[in-house]
């Protein structure tokens, strides 16, 4: 079991303060859970203080910790939420509750996990580090699935794959949505599961072996060009990741061009470039086959350069190069970024002003905000707009709380369509950048933009030139919406309009005008 000398271990400068914080957290919690074990047959502060050294070696700051040691205090104990407020403040009790409403989720088609899961993006809308404790928790939930009763397996695990795994995704968390897909997939799946277990058994060892020799081949050849500084490190594809590329490849591993990997960790943008060139002339490159990442991102801010190459004795490997940097990013996203301003401490941030999460680059998906301690007992803090180089909130998640749905029912089914998807930037002839589903279309863009210009919509020019509102969009087509006064959504609008906010406006338009 986790302990809190290794959790302090985890956080960098560590002050006295934050020491007390989740001291006082975890006395809290002992006594909150005295007696309660897991179905491992483990003390329950086992899951509590697992959560929150994940949560340490993340990054993650002294409440954010602190909650996540409290996160089940005030579902499974007698302790309650002026409790915690009275102890910890309103900014970690907001924490803790935020991630409570979750605690009785049920997946399948139920309404009460429906509206719990609108209850958790509504208050990730205000803070962000909610659903990085839920993630968290999550995991390690995942990591000792075996021990749940077998009927609820496949539920949890469901639920992981369809949501948590998304979310993961679109925050840019690489190292735990891979970990949570390779967990939930035996139960899922298990028919898959074995079978490429069976297909990829043969060829585990020796690919291994491989890899290694070809991991160290590469660092004599970027050392002998007088590359010093730079880390590698390999990788066989996750068997889920790869499960999802079998099913488009037809089964045949002979397609497969990523199933070895090696990762190279340079000082920086410059060094990713010469060493892409170092590389093509150690081993001859797949035609083809190098993504510039760096140069144009992944749409949940992914930035690497990848390449695929063959080596001599015809092993396939995809090296990918980073900077010290995106990798930190790549694996942890958003969480990377998360600065918060203690107003009682002052300010300790980890990153420069200037670092922010993809900011440079798509400053128009976040929205700045920091705490305001609130001066009524039982009112929750507010927001207030700070400086932009503070916390800050993708956009897609502001809009899934801020969006009314039809129904809890039908709310988890405009999840995945809208914001579980592939996703696609498009720009503005300003630049700005809006992040649309892949499938989108001009209207789409238009009522992303706002709803009196997707009302008003006459026209459309993608890339300068004039195209029909059917026209499907392509990440980094620039878009210009036309208006007019007289212009208004038609009955046609809804055979090609892509997300759930430009479908819904078009009726309420329609019902308005029939009942007029």
């Amino acid at each position: 079991m986790m302990t809190l000398k290794s959790i302090f271990s985890k956080i960098r400068d560590l002050t006295s303060e934050d020491k007390e914080l989740i001291t006082q957290a975890h006395q809290v919690a002992t006594e909150a859970h005295k007696g309660q074990k897991r179905y491992s047959g483990e003390p329950y502060m086992s899951h509590v203080l697992d959560v929150a050294f994940k949560l340490a070696d993340m990054g993650m700051g002294a409440k954010t910790i602190a909650a996540g040691i409290l996160h089940d205090s005030i579902e499974d104990s007698s302790i309650s939420s002026d409790d915690i407020q009275t102890q910890f403040g309103d900014e970690v009790l907001f924490l803790v509750e935020g991630v409570t409403k979750l605690g009785s989720v049920r997946y399948y088609g139920s309404d009460r996990h429906n509206e719990s899961l609108r209850k958790l993006f509504v208050a990730t809308s205000r803070d962000i580090r909610v659903l990085i404790i839920k993630l968290v928790d999550r995991l390690h939930n995942m990591q000792t699935l075996e021990y749940v009763p077998v009927q609820k397996q496949q539920r949890i695990a469901r639920e992981t794959l369809e949501i948590y795994v998304a979310v993961a995704h679109r925050l840019g968390m690489g190292r735990i949505r891979k970990e949570l897909e390779d967990l939930a997939f035996p139960y899922v799946y298990p028919k898959e599961y074995e079978q490429v277990l069976k297909l990829t058994k043969p060829i585990r060892k020796r690919s291994e072996e491989e890899l290694e020799k070809a991991r160290k081949s590469l660092q004599k050849g970027l050392a002998e060009a007088g590359l010093r500084d730079f880390h590698t490190y390999s990788r066989v594809k996750g068997l889920y990741s790869l499960f999802q590329k079998l099913k488009r490849r037809d089964w045949d591993m002979d397609r497969i061009h990523d199933f070895l990997a090696i990762r190279v960790v340079v000082d920086s943008v410059e060094e990713c470039y010469r060493t892409l060139g170092i590389i093509h002339e150690i081993w001859r490159p797949m035609p083809g086959r190098v993504k510039d990442y760096i140069a144009f991102p992944k749409p949940n801010g992914y930035r690497s350069i990848h390449t695929t190459v063959i080596t001599p004795n015809r092993t396939i490997l995809e090296i990918q190069i980073r900077t010290e940097e995106m990798h930190h990013d790549a694996e942890y996203g958003i969480a990377s970024h998360v600065i918060y301003k203690d107003e009682q401490q002052g300010t300790k941030a980890s990153e420069s002003e200037n670092q922010t999460w993809f900011g440079s680059l798509i400053p128009s998906l976040f929205r700045p905000f920091a705490w305001r301690e609130s001066t009524h007992e039982k009112k929750k803090p507010e927001l207030l707009v700070k400086e932009p180089h503070k916390s800050r909130i993708p956009q897609w998640i502001q809009e899934i709380g801020d969006t009314e749905h039809d129904g809890a029912g039908a709310f988890v089914d405009e999840l995945k369509q809208d914001f579980f998807t592939h996703r696609i930037f498009v720009f503005t002839p300003e630049g700005d950048v809006v992040d649309l589903p892949v499938g989108a279309y001009p209207l789409d863009f238009a009522y992303a933009i706002h709803s009196e210009i997707g009302d008003g919509t006459s026209g459309a020019k993608v890339n300068s030139k004039l195209v029909s509102l059917d026209t499907e969009l392509k990440n980094g087509d620039i878009v210009e919406i036309t208006t007019q006064k007289n212009a208004h959504p038609t009955q046609k609008w809804l055979d090609f309009a892509k997300t759930s906010l430009a479908r819904r406006r078009i009726r309420t338009y329609l019902t308005t005008k029939k009942n007029s």
